[in-house]
């Protein structure tokens, strides 16, 4: 058993012990949260909790193995099952398992940021848009644009005249390319980092008994770095909290 007591001070032991219900732990700079955040999970998994039933959630995959592997090390045991690692990494092991439901394949490729704009470019070409005599955003600012509406939820026109005033004027050509972009990605069966996330909260929405066994799975979830999570990554741990 653990000695959290001679382990951890009395913030992080009271975090730590905390019982079931809503938790939010605020913590400065160079006080422990990444520690107190391994010995809870420690402290889950050491009073019966499976592994299985945790989803921890971090902004780096290299974070998440770390306190894995410290957890191991504490425990003195393997923690297989146990959910960990960025919003986009979980994301992708749940639409591997459901992504049929939302029209793609279980094999769905994930584009990188080369890889749509590159995408982008071609819709762009596809779309006979005029891009010589006037000025029009490359792949990667339209890229940018697409990214920064889904992540604000806020419409693509609104990102134009807000971010981009200066392609306000082909905005609705940047609809039409945007919308071209869709289509084809559902057409190649790919997704981008952000459909990623869109796309999780969208099965948790549209499909009540997939949201229901991910809810009833997970007992525990934590998020490191609660302050950092946009509108639609805290929209998807409400969702699984319910």
């Amino acid at each position: 058993m653990i000695d959290y007591e001679k382990e951890l001070n009395q913030e992080q032991l009271r975090v730590v012990m905390e019982e079931a219900g809503p938790l939010l732990v605020i913590a400065g700079a160079g006080s422990g949260k990444t520690r107190t955040l391994t010995y809870r999970v420690a402290r889950l998994i050491e009073s019966g909790i499976p592994p299985e039933r945790i989803l921890l959630s971090t902004f780096t995959n290299k974070a998440a193995r770390s306190m894995l592997s410290r957890v191991e090390t504490l425990l003195g045991r393997f923690t297989g099952g146990l959910w960990g690692g960025t919003f986009h990494h979980c994301a992708h092991l749940t639409l591997r398992a459901h992504a049929v439901r939302l029209d793609f394949t279980r094999n769905f490729s994930i584009l990188d940021s080369e890889d749509a704009a590159q995408l982008i470019n071609s819709c762009i070409s596809e779309s006979g848009v005029e891009t010589k005599a006037e000025k029009f955003p490359k792949g990667d600012v339209i890229g940018d644009m697409i990214s920064l509406a889904v992540n604000t939820e806020t419409p693509l026109e609104d990102v134009i005249a807000s971010r981009y005033p200066f392609f306000l004027h082909r905005g609705e050509e940047i609809v039409t390319v945007t919308r071209r972009y869709g289509a084809r990605k559902r057409e190649l069966d790919v997704m981008d980092f952000d459909d990623l996330l869109f796309n999780w909260r969208r099965l948790l929405l549209d499909f009540p008994e997939v949201r229901a066994s991910y809810a009833e799975r997970f007992l525990h979830i934590l998020v490191d770095e609660y302050q950092d999570t946009n509108k639609l990554q805290a929209d998807i741990m409400d969702l699984l909290a319910v």
